[in-house]
């Protein structure tokens, strides 16, 4: 493995789901809130995407944030290590549960208390996590992605 890191296969495939398991939940949280606002709101596709992206983004870095100030690292270098840790991991889970959810008929127009809403943003989530699942695993195995955040612990 690159510059002297070794794992071994079940570690990293831990590490791996961990650092995934963490997007999943930034992403969910932005996903969702954006898109309560933007029904709420009646906003349009476009611009229901945009702020359910925004707020993943914002979710899933926060939540990286927050352990590292708390365990005393300034905020700007913490800022930049879960900008390398997060950002490769929640654009994939975006594109592909934003994608799905664009693909499935009617889950767009589907109101908050329809079930094609809750199944197809649930769905997605779900393929988003297996389609992160490789990307951390290979940037964690590579001393990047969440492996950062991981070498402040």
């Amino acid at each position: 493995m690159a510059r002297g890191h070794h794992r071994e296969p079940q570690s990293l495939n831990r590490a791996a789901f961990g650092a995934t398991w963490h997007c999943l939940t930034g992403c969910a949280i932005g996903e969702v809130l954006g898109l309560v606002i933007a029904t709420a709101l009646d906003w349009g596709n476009a611009a229901s995407i945009g702020i359910a992206v925004v707020l993943a983004f914002f979710f899933g870095y926060a939540l990286t944030l927050r352990p590292l100030v708390r365990g005393g690292i300034p905020l700007r270098k913490a800022a930049r290590i879960a900008l390398a840790a997060d950002t490769v991991s929640i654009t994939v889970m975006e594109i592909v549960d934003n994608g799905f959810v664009l693909i499935v008929p009617g889950a767009m127009e589907a109101g908050l208390g329809d079930f094609l809403f809750w199944w197809s943003l649930a769905v997605g989530l779900f393929i988003a996590f297996w389609a992160a699942f490789p990307v951390n695993r290979a940037l964690i195995g590579r001393g990047r992605g969440h492996a950062a955040v991981h070498a402040h612990h």
